[in-house]
């Protein structure tokens, strides 16, 4: 999805940095990408489960461009097995909410007025619990790894409306993208059985990443839609969050556990 999406924005004009872990493949796509919109494309290289490489690309953003008007979280990831960062803290939860927490936060003082932020949530969402070992390890199977994502999900809707409540009156707009389920390398457990039958029932009525992109695209670049903040989409029309989800104490409970990984790790924002 993210090729699309880097392509869409791409197309539409802007300056397009595509961001993706330092590997020869995100290079390659990122040329491609440049060669068929005839646009501004470069790539920088960043892992999100790494603060020290978030801040390094936050300093090259800043140094080589003025302004941000578009920033979409889209990265995403799933391990079928217990998979850590520095020996404590679970990738997925890293990944998918802390890394783009810390990017957005590191990057809000080049947002221009009228900018959009587009995170990529997902409809696990609701099968998602914040608890005060949200970040740790869980056990290694890949039943713990499929909870670990709904988790990193629910944090990311939460982060979400945060920024709404934080920038309404910079006037900078904060939605989710709900993509559905899309037929990416994300759907694999490395389990032969569970994959094959994946493969063979499932993945033939999944979305293509490119129908899977469209609702962040939508709020991306419609017009109508930089009018509207704390927002959740789904095949391009906005859609209620689950009440019980709104109601709910574990918001509060994301902003202690966020801050004192923050205090641990001696970052400041």
């Amino acid at each position: 999805m993210g090729k699309e999406i880097t392509k869409a924005v791409a197309k539409a004009g802007f300056t397009t940095i595509m961001a993706d872990l330092p590997r020869k493949e995100a290079e390659q796509a990122c040329s491609k990408i440049k060669e068929e919109t005839n646009g501004e494309v470069v790539f920088f290289p960043v892992d999100l489960a790494s603060a020290d490489s978030i801040f390094s690309f936050v300093e090259k953003v800043k140094n080589d461009y003025g302004q941000i008007d578009l920033l979409i979280n889209n990265a995403g990831a799933l391990y079928p097995k217990k998979k850590d960062v520095e020996g404590k803290w679970d990738y997925t939860l890293m990944v998918n909410y802390f890394g783009h927490y810390l990017l957005t936060n590191k990057l809000l003082s080049s947002f221009c007025e009228g900018a959009r932020i587009v995170n990529v949530c997902s409809l696990t969402y609701q099968y998602g619990k914040i608890k005060p070992q949200l970040f740790e390890c869980g056990r290694n199977s890949w039943v713990q790894q499929m909870y670990n994502y709904f988790n990193s999900k629910l944090a990311l809707l939460y982060f979400t409306l945060d920024l709404t409540e934080q920038l309404k009156e910079k006037q900078i707009t904060a939605n989710c993208s709900d993509p559905g389920i899309v037929g990416t390398n994300i759907i694999a457990m490395n389990n032969k059985t569970f994959d094959k039958i994946c493969d063979v029932f499932a993945r033939p009525f999944m979305k293509s990443p490119k129908k899977g992109a469209q609702t962040a695209i939508y709020l991306a670049l419609n017009e109508s839609a930089g009018k509207i903040t704390g927002g959740y989409f789904k095949n391009v029309k906005q859609v209620s969050i689950l009440p019980r989800v709104l109601q709910s104490n574990e918001r509060e409970i994301l902003r202690q556990l966020t801050a004192d990984l923050l205090r641990e790790k001696n970052i400041m924002l």
